[in-house]
C-alpha cells in the first residue's frame, strides 16, 4: 500500500488532476474517467468513498436484521456518517499497527482456521466447496476473508498492546487491595442450567417461523416434554447434523452475569422448569427452558485470575480510548475538506496540528507534527483558492 498513490501521482499533469474532488484522470487520450474520491489519508493509506459506502451498507443490513425498515436504517446510518468515518480511521490505524508488529502471518493463519471451522460446522468437506456455497448464497469469499482478517487484526493489536498489560501488570498487593475494595464482584453468582429450541429463518417466511415458535411454547407450557419437543423440532446444527437429537436441547450451565444480555432478560423471571417467550435473533428464534437455578453466595472468595479479569474489564474501555488517541496523535491524518468539520472533533485532533490543506506539493508537514517516518503528502486533496 505504501507509495501506491505516490506512484500514481508522479506525472505533473496527473498530479494536478487528482487534486480535484471527485478526481479526474486520462483513461486514453481525449477520454476522462472518475477516480475514487478520497475521504481521508491515514499515514500511507487512504479511506475512500467506496470504503465508506461499503461500511454503511453493512450497517444498514444489520439494522434491518434487527427490525428497522430500509428507510429507518438508511436514516440512522446516514445520521452517524461522521462517526463511521472516525471509526474507519481508528480501524486503519489498528491494521497498520498490526502489520508493524508483524502479526500478519498469525492473523492469516487464524482466518484460515476459522474458515475451516465454518466448513466443518456446515458439514462441507473442502474450502473450495465452502467458497462455492458462499458464492451461491451471494456472499463473496474474498470480502468475507477481508472482513474477518481486519476484525482479527484489530482484536490482536488491542489484546497485545492494551488488554494483556491490563491483565498482567497489577502486582499481588494491588490485586489484594482491589479485592478488598470490591468484595461484591467476587461473590459466587447465581447460575442456571438451560435448554433451548432453535428455529432458523434462512429461506423461510418469518411469520410462519414465529408462529411455530409460539406453538411450541404453548405446548411446553401445557405439559409437553421439552426434551422431546427439542429433539423433534430444534434446528441447531454442528458439522451439518442436528444436535438436539442427542442433547435433547440442553445447552449448559452458566453464571447469570455472563449470559448474553437478551438471554439474561428473557429468563430473568422464569422459574425452574418453565420456558421463555420466543426470543428473536438475527438468524432465527430461540425458546429457552430454565432447567435449574442455583443460588449464589454472599461470601467473597479471592481468586487471582478473577481479580485480574475484573481489573482488566473495568479499565479496558478507557485504556482502549487512550491507546487509539495515542495512535491518532502519532499519525499523519488528513481529512478531505467536506468531512473535516464533522469528523475532526470526533478524532480529538487539534486542527492546528492536523495536516493543513494548504501544504505545498513538496510534502512539507505542519510545524510541531513529528513525522516519525510515517505518511507522505499524497496530493489527493484540493488546495484552497
Amino acid at each position: 500500500m505504501k507509495n501506491r498513490i505516490v506512484r500514481l501521482v508522479a506525472p505533473a499533469v496527473f498530479a494536478l488532476l487528482v487534486m480535484l474532488t471527485p478526481s479526474l484522470s486520462f483513461a486514453q487520450e481525449g477520454d476522462l474517467q472518475v477516480v475514487e474520491e478520497v475521504i481521508a489519508q491515514v499515514n500511507d493509506d487512504v479511506i475512500t468513498l467506496s470504503n465508506l459506502k461499503f461500511e454503511m451498507k453493512q450497517r444498514i443490513e444489520a439494522l434491518k436484521q434487527n427490525g428497522m425498515t430500509e428507510q429507518q436504517a438508511q436514516d440512522e446510518v446516514t445520521k452517524r456518517r461522521d462517526e463511521l468515518i472516525a471509526t474507519l480511521v481508528n480501524e486503519k490505524l489498528l491494521l497498520q499497527k498490526g502489520k508493524e508488529l508483524e502479526m500478519s502471518d498469525k492473523v492469516e493463519a487464524e482466518v484460515n482456521r476459522r474458515m475451516l471451522d465454518v466448513a466443518k460446522d456446515q458439514g462441507i468437506p473442502t474450502m473450495e466447496k465452502l467458497y462455492e456455497a458462499m458464492r451461491q448464497s451471494g456472499v463473496s469469499p474474498d470480502e468475507m476473508r477481508a472482513t474477518l482478517r481486519a476484525e482479527i487484526m484489530k482484536q490482536a493489536v488491542m489484546e497485545s498492546e492494551v488488554d494483556a498489560k491490563l491483565y498482567y501488570n497489577p502486582t499481588m498487593p494491588e490485586l489484594q487491595a482491589y479485592f478488598k475494595a470490591h468484595p461484591e464482584k467476587f461473590r459466587k453468582p447465581e447460575t442456571v442450567k438451560i435448554s433451548e429450541i432453535y428455529l432458523g429463518l434462512a429461506g423461510r417466511d418469518e411469520a410462519q417461523v414465529k408462529a411455530k415458535a409460539q406453538q411450541l411454547v404453548a405446548e411446553a407450557r401445557s405439559g409437553a416434554d421439552f426434551k422431546k419437543l427439542a429433539a423433534d423440532n430444534s434446528e441447531r446444527e454442528d458439522k451439518g447434523h442436528r444436535v438436539a437429537t442427542e442433547s435433547k436441547g440442553y445447552v449448559g450451565q452458566f453464571d447469570v452475569p455472563s449470559l448474553r444480555q437478551d438471554i439474561a432478560d428473557a429468563i430473568k423471571n422464569v422459574k425452574a422448569g418453565m420456558v421463555t417467550e420466543p426470543l428473536k435473533t438475527p438468524d432465527g428464534y430461540q425458546i429457552f427452558r430454565v432447567d435449574e437455578r442455583i443460588d449464589g453466595s454472599d461470601a467473597s472468595v479471592f481468586a487471582e485470575n478473577r481479580v485480574r479479569e475484573a481489573i482488566a474489564i473495568e479499565k479496558s474501555p478507557k485504556a482502549h480510548d487512550e491507546y487509539l488517541q495515542k495512535l491518532r496523535d502519532e499519525a499523519y491524518i488528513k481529512l478531505a475538506p467536506n468531512y473535516t468539520a464533522g469528523v475532526l472533533p470526533l478524532l480529538k485532533i487539534k486542527e492546528e496540528v492536523a495536516v493543513d490543506a494548504s501544504e505545498s506539493s513538496s510534502g512539507s508537514r505542519p510545524v510541531g507534527k513529528e513525522h516519525k517516518g510515517k505518511g507522505k503528502f499524497l496530493k489527493i486533496f484540493p488546495k484552497p483558492f
